[in-house]
C-alpha cells in the first residue's frame, strides 16, 4: 500500500468516525426527551396520556420505516438550509442523526422499560416525584443497557455513513464508491470493508468492556 492510499483511507476512516460519532452524540440528545415521555405516558406509565403516547409512537415509527438513502435525500433540502450544503462529511450528520435518533428513542425507552417496577414503587411509596423516579433511579438503573443499545446504534450509525457515500456522504463509503466501484480497483474496496469490521469490533468491545463496568 502506497502512502497515498494510506492517506486517502485514513481521511475516510476518520471522516467516517467524525460522522458517526457527531451523529449518534446529536441522535441521543435528541431521543432522551421523547423517550422518557414514551415511558411516563404509556398506559402502564406514571403518568398516562394516550394523545401524547400514541403521537410520538406514531412519529417515531415513521420515522424508523423511512429507508436511509430515501430520508438523505428527502432532507438535501434541510441539510443545504442548515449548513448551506448538501453533500460532504458534515452534511451527512444532519440525516445521520435524524435517521438514528427514533431508533435510539426505541433503545432508552425500552431500557426504561426493563427498570425493576419494585424499585419504582418503593420510591413513590417514599414520595419521590415523577421526575425524581425518571431521573434519579429509573435513568441510573438503565444506564448499562442504554449504553449496550446505544454502542449497537453507532455500529448501525456507521454503517449507514457507509450508505451516504452513495450520495456524496463523505468516508469509507465515499472512497468504496469512488474508487472500488466506478474505477473497479477491488484492492479499495477490501481496504475499506476491513476498517469497517476493524472499527465495529473496536466500538462493540468498547461497548461490552462500558456495560460490564457500569453493571458492577
Amino acid at each position: 500500500m502506497d502512502i497515498k492510499l494510506l492517506k486517502l483511507l485514513l481521511e475516510a476512516t476518520l471522516d467516517t468516525l467524525y460522522m458517526s460519532i457527531i451523529a449518534t452524540t446529536i441522535a441521543t440528545a435528541l431521543a432522551v426527551i421523547p423517550a422518557i415521555l414514551l415511558v411516563l405516558c404509556s398506559p402502564n406509565g406514571l403518568k398516562p396520556n394516550v394523545i401524547i403516547y400514541r403521537f410520538l409512537d406514531t412519529i417515531t415509527n415513521t420515522l424508523r420505516s423511512f429507508p436511509f438513502l430515501i430520508l438523505m435525500v428527502v432532507l438535501f433540502p434541510f441539510t443545504q438550509w442548515i449548513l448551506g450544503k448538501s453533500i460532504g462529511a458534515t452534511a451527512a450528520i444532519v440525516p445521520l442523526s435524524i435517521g438514528a435518533a427514533p431508533f435510539i428513542v426505541r433503545i432508552i425507552e425500552g431500557a426504561l422499560k426493563e427498570v425493576d417496577k419494585d424499585v419504582i414503587e418503593a420510591a413513590q411509596s417514599f414520595g419521590a416525584s415523577h421526575f425524581q423516579i425518571i431521573f434519579r433511579i429509573m435513568l441510573i438503573e438503565a444506564l448499562p443497557s442504554i449504553v449496550s443499545g446505544i454502542t449497537l446504534a453507532l455500529i448501525l450509525v456507521i454503517g449507514f455513513s457507509a450508505m451516504a457515500g452513495a450520495v456524496g456522504g463523505g468516508g469509507l463509503g465515499d472512497i468504496a464508491i469512488k474508487y472500488g466501484y466506478y474505477r473497479f480497483q477491488s484492492d479499495i474496496m477490501v481496504y475499506t470493508v476491513v476498517i469497517l469490521i476493524l472499527l465495529v469490533q473496536i466500538i462493540q468491545s468498547f461497548g461490552d468492556f462500558l456495560y460490564k463496568k457500569l453493571k458492577h
